[in-house]
C-alpha cells in the first residue's frame, strides 16, 4: 500500500474514532463528500507530496489539507470549534501505520472564513506528515 493512501486511511480512521471529532460531525468525513451531504462535515482536500530521500531510506513529506464545513446562518464559531477538535485529534498522533511508518504529524495551520453564499462556513486545517516507506 502506498505511504500517501495508507495516511489517509489513518487519518480518516483517527478522525472517526474521536470522541472530540465525533460529537461535532459524527460520521460525517469523506473523502469526495456526497451531493447530498449534511452539515457539519469534513473532507480531505488537496495534497501535496515531496520526496525526502536519505541514504537507504525512502521518505517524504505529505500536506494534507482537511475542509471543514458548517452551515449555522453564517456563524464561525462552530466551524472553528471543529477544527480545534480536529487539531487535537491529529496533532503528534501515533495513527500506527500498518506497511509503512509515520515519523511525525503535525497541524501546521488553520483557517476559517465565510464562503461566498454567506451562510457556509469553511476551514481548513494543514497537517504535515513526515513518512518513511517500507
Amino acid at each position: 500500500m502506498s505511504a500517501s493512501v495508507e495516511l489517509q486511511t489513518a487519518i480518516y480512521n483517527a478522525l472517526l474514532a474521536d470522541a472530540g471529532v465525533a460529537a461535532l460531525v459524527g460520521d460525517r468525513v469523506y473523502d469526495g463528500a456526497p451531493s447530498n451531504r449534511e452539515y457539519p462535515c469534513i473532507t480531505f482536500g488537496p495534497m501535496d507530496s515531496v520526496p525526502d530521500d536519505m541514504e537507504c531510506i525512502t521518505a517524504s513529506s505529505e500536506t494534507v489539507q482537511l475542509d471543514i464545513w458548517s452551515r449555522e446562518q453564517g456563524r464561525l464559531r462552530p466551524c472553528k470549534e471543529i477544527c480545534s477538535a480536529v487539531k487535537k485529534a491529529l496533532h503528534d498522533a501515533d495513527l500506527g501505520l500498518t506497511v509503512n511508518a509515520l515519523v511525525q504529524i503535525r497541524t501546521e495551520g488553520m483557517r476559517v472564513f465565510l464562503d461566498a453564499d454567506g451562510r457556509t462556513a469553511h476551514g481548513v486545517v494543514t497537517v504535515m506528515a513526515e513518512l518513511e516507506e517500507a
